[in-house]
C-alpha cells in the first residue's frame, strides 16, 4: 500500500491505484478539485519532494503546458497511487476564495487516460 507523506508529518496509506486527489481528500486533506478531477482547472495541483511519477496523462501534460506549469507542479486528479510519495500541498480549501473543494472526482481517472512520459 503506497504511503503519501506531507510536510506537516501527516501520512496517508492509499490503496494501490487510487487517484491521488481522492487519497488526499479521504485522508483528511482539504485539497481543491474545482473541475471535479477532469484535468481542466489545475486547482488540485501538488508539488513533489520525492516519488514523482515518471508518466502522466496527455490531459495533464496539455493542461500544465497551457499554464506554463510543466516541471513545477502535477495534477493530483491524474495520478494513481502506485508507490510512496512525499508531497507539498499548494492549493487547499482553507485560505482559498471557495466555499467548497468542488464536486468529488470519480473513482477512475477522467478523461480516459492516455499515458506519456513526463516531460523533464
Amino acid at each position: 500500500m503506497p504511503t503519501i507523506t506531507l510536510p506537516d508529518g501527516l501520512t496517508i496509506d492509499a490503496p494501490h491505484g487510487k487517484r491521488l486527489v481522492l487519497a488526499l481528500e479521504d485522508g483528511g486533506v482539504d485539497i481543491l478539485h474545482r473541475c471535479g478531477g477532469n484535468a481542466k482547472c489545475t486547482t488540485c495541483r501538488v508539488q513533489f519532494a520525492a516519488g514523482e511519477p515518471t508518466r502522466m496523462t496527455i490531459a495533464e501534460r496539455d493542461r500544465l503546458a497551457d499554464g506554463g506549469l510543466i516541471g513545477q507542479v502535477r495534477l493530483s486528479c491524474q495520478i494513481p497511487c502506485e508507490h510512496d510519495m512525499v508531497l507539498k500541498m499548494t492549493n487547499r480549501l482553507a485560505g482559498s476564495q471557495y466555499e467548497n473543494a468542488g464536486d468529488r472526482p470519480k473513482d477512475t481517472i477522467t478523461p480516459e487516460p492516455i499515458w506519456v512520459d513526463r516531460p523533464r
